[in-house]
């Protein structure tokens, strides 16, 4: 039976950005990155909209962003002179109504402590920035004037995983099908090959398939895949000065080069777990919902073409849609990198920062993940993120 010191079950970008950040410590022993879809082409990492913010109601992830948006600020340094994620830094505007306000100016003072340059002004003052946008029901916009916008997401994985291939990381196609354990520890992983891989750590960075594979290792993992439809869309006006606005009915929407890209808003009544092969838009969202919102909000968008279309699956965490990172209090050699709920791709460098420390180290020093620990999710105890996207 091969054996590996690490067995990461996943290799899109928090598998590889744990792997990559495991090299980067100083760990040398022998890790295996298992990946079953190794074209992403059904990844929550390559289907995602691809931005990063700083606009969370909590500290730690305001940290974990930030350090992703350090990193994006030095990858020519960390990848080479040709690395080049196409980083827009344009901003996001998340807006709310009277009722919102008061959760907004919450989370704006939270920003504000962890040092992330967010305006906030009133309805009056947002009209006068952005002259295309409808303040019709808003009293109050937070705006990311640095640290926030949108990146190229299969650039960003192809870096690491391109560095992965120096690095003595063995890339491996498959699926795992089974978590053997002696007692409170895992001992080896089981693949759709028939092969099985001795480990001394296993890590799951599985996405939305990560509750599945806490059960192969009769754990419970309260995290799910979650559908979310992508619409591309093309309109006369083009405004330069527009950040990643999000309504505060849900939808969101930016530009993307001479399109724009918009979503959200699924029904809360309806959102529920994945059909895993179901990765057909909900095209009666956009008309019925999505586009009412946009012509609204902003007036230029009565008049617009829908062209194309794709859906994809992410990381929902059911308990408080946050993370659960580190290990298993009893099984201590099973560790999760799950449940991102929707900013795992400008997270995963950081949460793969943080592992890495926790496994070469025996405990985080750039970033504390202690909050996201597991022992939360077998108390029932959420921490709850309340800006989810």
């Amino acid at each position: 039976m091969p054996g590996y010191d690490i067995v990461i079950i996943g290799g899109a970008i928090v598998g590889a950005s744990l792997a990559w950040q495991l090299r980067e410590e100083g760990f040398g022993g022998t890790i295996a990155l298992v990946e079953r879809d190794p074209r992403f082409e059904h990844a929550a990492t390559t289907l995602s909209c691809a931005s990063i913010r700083q606009q969370f109601s909590i500290p730690e992830n305001i940290r974990l962003s930030r350090y992703t948006l350090d990193l994006f600020r030095r990858l020519k340094d960390e990848f080479g002179s040709d690395a080049d994620i196409g980083f827009r830094e344009k901003g996001y505007l998340i807006l709310a109504s009277e009722e919102g306000r008061p959760v907004l100016e919450a989370n704006h003072r939270v920003q504000a402590a962890e040092g992330a340059d967010i305006l906030l002004e009133d309805a009056g003052a947002l009209q006068k920035r952005f002259s295309w946008l409808s303040t019709e029901g808003i009293a109050a916009g937070a705006f990311g004037r640095t640290g926030e916008g949108w990146f190229d997401a299969h650039a960003l994985l192809s870096l690491l995983r391109k560095a992965l291939k120096t690095r003595s990381v063995d890339m491996i196609e498959a699926s795992a099908t089974a978590i053997s354990r002696e007692g409170n520890r895992v001992t080896a992983v089981t693949l759709d090959s028939g092969e099985t891989l001795a480990a001394g750590i296993v890590v799951n960075a599985a996405g939305p398939n990560a509750g599945k594979v806490a059960a192969m290792a009769g754990l419970a993992l309260p995290v799910e895949p979650r559908k979310r439809s992508v619409f591309v869309f093309e309109a006369r006006e083009r405004f330069n000065d527009m950040p990643l606005l999000v309504d505060p009915s849900g939808v969101y929407v930016r530009p993307e080069g001479s399109v724009y890209i918009t979503g959200g808003a699924e029904p809360y009544e309806t959102d529920a777990a994945a059909d895993p092969t179901d990765f057909e838009p909900d095209w009666p969202l956009f008309e019925e919902t999505i586009w009412p919102v946009l012509a609204t909000r902003i007036p230029a968008f009565e008049a617009i073409k829908a062209t194309r279309a794709w859906a994809g699956h992410y990381d929902y965490n059911t308990l408080d849609q946050n993370a659960v990172i580190g290990p298993h209090p009893e099984v201590g050699n099973l560790l999760f990198a799950n449940g991102f709920s929707g900013h795992g791709l400008q997270q995963a460098p950081a949460v793969g920062k943080a592992l890495a420390e926790l496994i070469v180290h025996g405990g985080y020093r750039t970033i504390d993940c202690s909050v996201f620990g597991y022992e939360r999710v077998a108390e029932g105890r959420a921490y709850r993120e309340l800006n989810v996207i």
